[in-house]
């Protein structure tokens, strides 16, 4: 059967690595740190997917700019002290490794910067299954479709084969802007309901049922 998706672009911090409440905690620490209230555990999680000043500048919006790369100091710090901590969601690495088998171009699309996305990689075991990867230090921020337009460029690859996942709106609105077909997990940083009302393909529960979706219609 042929491929309906040449390319399938996965977020990684809530769609394949359990990385939230690591992130939630470490922006939050940042801003403690530095004497400033800490943003709701709601508000930390909707800016998960942005590049990181991008994100920090959702989180604390008071803020005055000179101070962002202060608060990114502090959160590189806390981030890298539970890195050891994080794992990949229960069936992750299944799922790569039954997508790569059936041929399809992997990659990945990310808010972390290269430096982070290289570790994580290394400490996953996952790097090599990657085709290509795009990250937030190297294009714009989420939902820009730069990554997106990239990455099909490089594989040349149409839009209308295209697929990317992720756990966030602004993984979906990516999607939209470059015009590709988007897939929500509800397992990540963002509920739902959020998810849904930007009108994905299909909202995943769970790595099984997103390995199930895709096993049939990909």
């Amino acid at each position: 059967m042929a491929r309906r998706y040449e390319l399938i672009v996965f977020d990684w911090d809530g769609t394949l690595m359990d990385s939230t409440s690591a992130i939630v905690a470490s922006i939050q620490a940042a801003a403690r740190d530095l004497g400033l209230e800490p943003p709701s555990d709601e508000r930390a999680s909707h800016i998960i997917g942005l590049g990181l000043i991008d994100a920090l500048r959702h989180a604390l919006p008071d803020l005055p700019a000179e101070r962002y790369q202060a608060v990114a100091e502090r959160y590189r710090y806390h981030f890298l002290a539970r890195d050891h901590e994080l794992l990949l969601f229960e069936g992750a690495k299944e799922l790569i490794d039954e997508l790569t088998r059936a041929g399809h171009f992997l990659a990945v699309a990310t808010g972390k910067t290269r430096k982070g996305l290289d570790r994580a990689f290394e400490v996953s075991g996952l790097g090599p299954r990657f085709h290509a990867s795009r990250c937030a230090d190297e294009c714009h921020s989420k939902p820009h479709p730069q990554m997106l337009e990239e990455l099909m460029d490089e594989f040349g690859v149409e839009p209308e084969a295209t697929l990317m996942i992720g756990d966030t709106t602004h993984d979906l609105l990516m999607a939209r802007n470059a015009g590709v077909a988007a897939l929500g997990v509800a397992y990540g940083a963002h509920p739902r309901d959020a998810l849904e009302a930007e009108s994905p393909l299909y909202c995943a529960a769970d790595v099984p049922q997103l390995a199930a979706w895709l096993r049939e219609r990909a």
